[in-house]
């Protein structure tokens, strides 16, 4: 059975996918592997649906219902992670958009460097 392919995407979905990663994303990793992680409510299901839909080689986790808290948690890691989703959000941000996110992007390609060197 071969990969899901992802569509290439618009300005627009560019955009709002680096935009919701970049304000609502945690960069960074589980001491393995480097991730993105973005947990939100579930009432934001149909965003995540859209993201997944986007992105099929990342993982849509959920709903969770614990600790008074409903939310849906998405990871991007792997080849999705290198290939899909961090050129995105790479190509949006610069130190004018968000200098504290492109920092953390700048840790998690320095920490995971090996992990990286194999994508280019």
């Amino acid at each position: 059975m071969s990969a899901p392919t992802q569509t290439p995407l618009s300005d627009v979905e560019r955009g709002l996918v680096a935009g919701i990663l970049i304000g609502e994303g945690s960069f960074g990793g589980d001491g393995k592997y480097p991730q993105i992680t973005l947990r939100m409510h579930t009432r934001h299901e149909t965003l995540f649906h859209w993201l997944q839909a986007r992105f099929p080689r990342s993982r849509l986790y959920g709903p969770y219902d614990h600790g008074g808290r409903s939310y849906y948690q998405w990871m991007a890691r792997g080849p999705v992670l290198a290939e899909d989703v961090l050129p995105v959000v790479e190509s949006v941000l610069s130190e004018e958009v968000d200098a504290h996110v492109l920092g953390r992007i700048h840790e998690m390609r320095a920490k995971y460097a090996g992990f990286f060197a194999q994508y280019g």
